[in-house]
């Protein structure tokens, strides 16, 4: 028989193996984008984001925590591409088309255009865009339409210019506020919550909006094999949270229409 003693430190070495083999079980899924509230928000904050609030309350459901990290866009479909990172907040498929998307999109992203409150433009098709200088984000799709125009004129900057870093849409505003955009393209939520952040709700006019809507996902990575894992446990989570109202009553919460 061991001495008292011994069987102290036998029983301690056995609850260290215990808990780090809790520890190794414990499964974390890591999801990224660009700051595009009330899709996603700042980190860390109260309310994180539509889309995270979302995958974190899906995902505990199988005991899987969610970490989010804010990143700029081309940089997060870069590495969730190359396994680095697990999934891309609010894509669309045209965004990364090798990427494993749900059956189910979360929500419909509308592309509207804004202007200066003294404008009298309005957009009615491509067409239109031609004497305006346009506003986009690196690596965002727009449709397709929408995105030949903008790869055909990117390096002329009286009709395109684009912004990118983890600030893109504020560098938009900040140059449409200035007068060196003319038209801002951009998610309608989107540009609403970050003029009610900033104290300038209705400070900007639609005119108009790209058709049809895009469907928007979390968007997985083609690199790693749990994605298809990941993507059923998710649709199925969205498919429950539908149905029993869940996922509306977090969109009221944000204060958004339906998806």
């Amino acid at each position: 028989m061991l001495p008292r003693s011994c069987l102290v430190v036998v029983r301690g070495l056995l609850l260290l193996l215990a808990g780090c083999a809790g520890t190794a079980r414990a499964e974390t899924l890591v999801i990224a984008a660009d700051l595009w509230c009330p899709i996603n928000c700042q980190p860390g904050a109260e309310r994180p984001g539509i889309f995270v609030e979302l995958a974190r309350e899906i995902f505990a459901e199988s005991g899987i925590t969610v970490e989010y990290q804010a990143l700029n866009w081309a940089r997060t479909l870069h590495e969730v591409r190359r396994g680095e990172l697990n999934a891309a907040i609010g894509a669309g498929i045209e965004d990364a088309p090798d990427f494993l998307f749900t059956s189910t999109p979360v929500a419909q992203s509308r592309n509207c255009f804004f202007t200066r409150a003294d404008s009298t433009w309005r957009f009615n098709g491509v067409p239109s865009l031609s004497q305006q200088r346009v506003g986009v984000i690196n690596d965002y799709s727009y449709g397709d339409e929408l995105n030949a125009y903008i790869d055909q004129h990117r390096h002329d900057s009286a009709r395109i210019q684009v912004a990118a870093g983890d600030k893109a849409l504020e560098l938009n505003l900040g140059k449409l506020r200035l007068g060196r955009l003319d038209v801002l393209l951009e998610n309608s939520w989107v540009v609403q919550a970050m003029l009610a952040q900033q104290g300038k709700a209705g400070e900007l006019r639609e005119a108009g909006c790209r058709e049809p809507d895009v469907p928007i996902y979390l968007a997985f990575s083609p690199a790693l094999p749990s994605s298809a894992r990941y993507v059923e446990l998710f649709e199925q989570g969205l498919q429950r949270y539908r149905a029993d109202g869940r996922l509306q009553a977090l969109l009221d919460a944000y204060g958004v229409g339906r998806p």
